[in-house]
């Protein structure tokens, strides 16, 4: 008998730590989650060297679907080089008729390489772009430095306004702003919000998306001119360790007017832009 009510001692015993550690582990979760879902972090590891592949991908069609031609832009960034300096390598530009078919290799932009800058808004200026093109193409590379630094805004420089499922709406001082000298881009708005937590890379990361859909885009070069329309939409895996971009993406549709030097006739178009950011290294 007493052999019995020992065993039955140890099972009521052993059922207890049971009861016991699951409550505690559910505890545990519900205070990791309640702490990562209510703040994000601030700041990024400064030192650290971090690289990415940045690629995009634009789709022309006319009014009525009909493609027209596509573009690939690509380019490797690094971040974290000293005093507070970014750079560009390995950029290439590659043009293909085909819609179906894979990219053909792409053209190097030898201006590109080894481009180095300290992200602010002087990347708006003509000046930093002086040793750049003056072809349609370069636009293309143009965009790989302006997606960065709004992708990195969109990541950092919010953090601390940002609160869970709660839109947060920039609205810009001018609303519009020059573009190097090649054209004008407006924003009525652009609205980030912080949706959650996730997993990428092996990396617990909150998840930002952003997106900016009532903006007003003039190209004023000298073999092309066009005024549309844009709206663009992404998101954005940030490290809750680190702070630092795992993976980004982005995407757009515009509308455009153009007018081709040497054409008598404008045409419209609708440009599809689709826009990856991976780690690298």
């Amino acid at each position: 008998m007493k052999k019995n009510l020992k065993s039955g001692i140890r099972v009521i015993f052993t059922g207890l730590l049971i009861i016991v550690t699951i409550v505690t582990n559910g505890q545990n979760d519900k205070a990791l989650i309640k702490k990562y879902l209510s703040e994000l972090p601030s700041g990024t590891e400064s030192n650290a060297i971090q690289k990415y592949r940045m690629t995009g991908v634009y789709t022309n069609r006319d009014l009525y679907g009909n493609f027209t031609g596509k573009v690939k832009v690509s380019g490797d960034y690094t971040i974290g080089l000293e005093s507070g300096f970014v750079s560009w390598n390995n950029v290439s530009i590659s043009n293909s008729s085909n819609f179906s078919e894979p990219f053909p290799e792409g053209q190097k932009q030898e201006y590109m390489e080894n481009m180095k800058y300290v992200p602010s808004p002087k990347m708006l200026e003509s000046e930093s772009f002086s040793n750049f093109p003056s072809n349609t193409e370069s636009v293309f590379a143009r965009n790989l430095v302006w997606d960065m630094m709004a992708i990195e805004e969109f990541a950092w420089n919010h953090t601390d306004s940002l609160e869970l499922n709660k839109n947060y709406i920039i609205r810009p001082e001018s609303g519009g702003f020059d573009m190097a000298d090649i054209g004008t881009y407006s924003h009525d708005n652009i609205q980030i919000r912080w949706t959650g937590i996730s997993e990428i890379n092996n990396v617990i990361c909150a998840i930002i998306e952003y997106r900016a859909i009532d903006n007003i885009l003039q190209i004023n070069m000298e073999q092309v001119k066009t005024k549309g329309t844009e709206q663009y939409w992404g998101t954005i895996w940030v490290s809750l360790k680190t702070n630092m971009i795992e993976y980004a993406d982005m995407f757009s549709g515009s509308m455009q007017e153009i007018q081709v030097k040497g054409f008598d006739n404008k045409f419209l178009f609708k440009t599809i832009r689709e826009l990856w950011v991976d780690k690298i290294q």
